[in-house]
């Protein structure tokens, strides 16, 4: 499917539906000097008069109250099918209630097996920036055009072959076509990450996923450094943590280093380090996951697909920043050498950890690669991870959780979440945690108080491997990197790509 630019709407005329927007507003009135107001439909924004007037004439039309997202169809004088989407009050209208409501419309047009749609666009330029409501609109467009169907013998053709954005005044073409590119950029990497995610887990092993991403840096990512670590390579490094969950596996470990750095680098240059957990599969170790517990654990490393998915996208416009992309890959299996519980290890950065649980295992490769990734003297690091079950027990499956030790680095994260419309919520490290996770035997152990603010106290471990004072925030996506059916731009089923768009909108705009 092509999203394609129809600036003056002539091939807009031959497409099988039109699509455009009604609002409700409020119309005031004076009757014998008392004023009575009532709520009203209006399609004044409409660019095509006939189709106004064949909207006035329909009887559907009187009772159509252009509700958030009540849709109103008819077929036109040419035999085109009209769909009018409400928007409800435009004063009250965000950029996420846009975005959602594209993409509902978006996909009830493919479900119809149309060939070609044309939006007006004049009908949801809204935001006062025709720029913004574009990208909005392409973005919305590219998250809902995703389905993971390699492993069907039969799948479902794709009949919709072009989506035409039509009708918008000729000197703005260029600043809508650059914000349109730039969101399929981000959208193109958010379905990229969507699917590593959802691959299964007897092909995407962790040497198979490290092949992977170096073969799509090298098609799509010009200039960016590739560095892969593979066991031995580790060891040397003194990550005998990360390792201890890989003993039980088949499969090498790795970790993949991309560099990025921007053309116009200066000494004021800011370097970002993005940290990714890379569980191909947990079984849980010797302490098994219980059958129903194991389904879905090819989804934990959604954490390394989220931020190779930002680290694409802010490649691919041109971020300001250096980033430093790290990810660390393995399964946790169970094998005659898997580490066994009550073991201790030691971490690359000198620390002795006593293994209690070893269904605790992603803590143990983030920290390590926290300490590598500390090494490279970035001046911010960001984790994410699908880390703990207790994180949907404490913000449900809709909310990432934010924790770390800057409270300035943590807002600006967190500004950018909420100027993507994305949920994430700031969770306390408090001495107490800290003090949670020393062990008796060791320096530390990785897991606390049962039952006791897991999420806090996960985070807590993972502080122990952040040195030079640089400021550092991690995102528990145990609840968000798959299974969003809220969120119609979102497949119900698999990875979500969330959090990739609130990673990219902070490496453009840091300074």
């Amino acid at each position: 499917m092509q999203l394609i630019l129809d600036q003056a709407g002539q091939k807009a005329m031959n497409a099988d539906v039109k699509i455009v927007s009604a609002f409700q507003k409020t119309k005031t009135s004076k009757v014998k000097g008392k004023e009575s107001s009532e709520t009203v439909v209006s399609v004044d924004h409409w660019n095509d008069k006939s189709l106004k007037e064949e909207f006035a004439q329909l009887r559907a039309g009187k009772t159509f109250k252009a509700n958030k997202d009540e849709v109103l169809t008819f077929t036109g004088t040419m035999g085109e099918t009209v769909k009018v989407v409400g928007l409800g009050d435009r004063a009250k209208l965000k950029a996420e209630d846009l975005r959602k409501s594209i993409a509902r419309i978006y996909k009830a047009v493919k479900a119809e097996k149309h060939a070609s749609v044309s939006i007006d666009f004049a009908s949801f330029d809204v935001l006062r920036d025709s720029a913004h409501a574009a990208g909005l609109i392409a973005e919305a467009v590219g998250m809902s055009n995703y389905a993971y169907d390699k492993y069907l013998s039969k799948k479902a053709p794709d009949t919709l072959k072009e989506l035409l954005l039509s009708g918008f005044e000729k000197k703005k073409e260029v600043a809508i076509k650059k914000a349109m590119e730039n969101s399929q950029h981000v959208t193109g990497s958010i379905n990229v990450a969507r699917d590593f995610i959802n691959e299964v887990p007897n092909v995407l092993r962790s040497t198979e996923y490290a092949k992977l991403i170096e073969a799509d840096v090298k098609k799509n990512l010009k200039g960016v450094k590739v560095k892969i670590l593979n066991r031995a390579q580790l060891k040397a490094e003194g990550m005998d943590m990360f390792l201890s969950v890989n003993d039980g596996s088949a499969f090498e470990a790795r970790l993949v280093h991309l560099t990025y750095e921007p053309t116009k680098k200066t000494a004021k240059t800011k370097h970002i380090a993005l940290v990714g957990k890379g569980l191909v599969f947990d079984t849980g170790g010797y302490s098994l996951k219980p059958g129903q517990g194991m389904m879905g654990m090819k989804h934990d490393m959604a954490g390394s697909a989220t931020v190779y998915a930002a680290f694409r996208a802010a490649v691919l416009l041109g971020a300001p920043v250096k980033i430093s992309c790290l990810l660390g890959i393995t399964d946790n299996a169970v094998n005659s050498l898997a580490t066994m519980p009550d073991a201790i290890v030691k971490a690359r950065n000198g620390k002795t950890v006593e293994i209690l649980n070893t269904d605790a295992e992603g803590r143990l490769v983030l920290g390590d690669v926290l300490d590598y990734a500390c090494d490279l003297k970035p001046d911010g690091i960001i984790d994410a991870a699908t880390l703990t079950g207790a994180c949907l027990v404490a913000l449900g499956n809709q909310v990432t959780a934010i924790l770390g030790n800057d409270q300035k680095w943590i807002d600006t994260v967190l500004g950018s979440a909420k100027a993507c419309d994305e949920y994430m919520w700031q969770l306390p490290i408090i001495p107490e945690w800290s003090a949670d996770m020393k062990s008796k035997i060791a320096d530390l152990k990785n897991i606390g108080t049962p039952m006791r603010a897991g999420t806090a106290t996960a985070a807590a471990f993972l502080q122990e491997f952040i040195k030079n004072d640089i400021p550092w925030a991690h995102l528990d996506i145990a609840g968000t990197a798959d299974g969003q059916t809220h969120l119609p731009y979102c497949p119900p089923m698999g990875g979500s790509g969330l959090t990739v768009r609130s990673l990219v909108h902070l490496l453009m705009h840091t300074k």
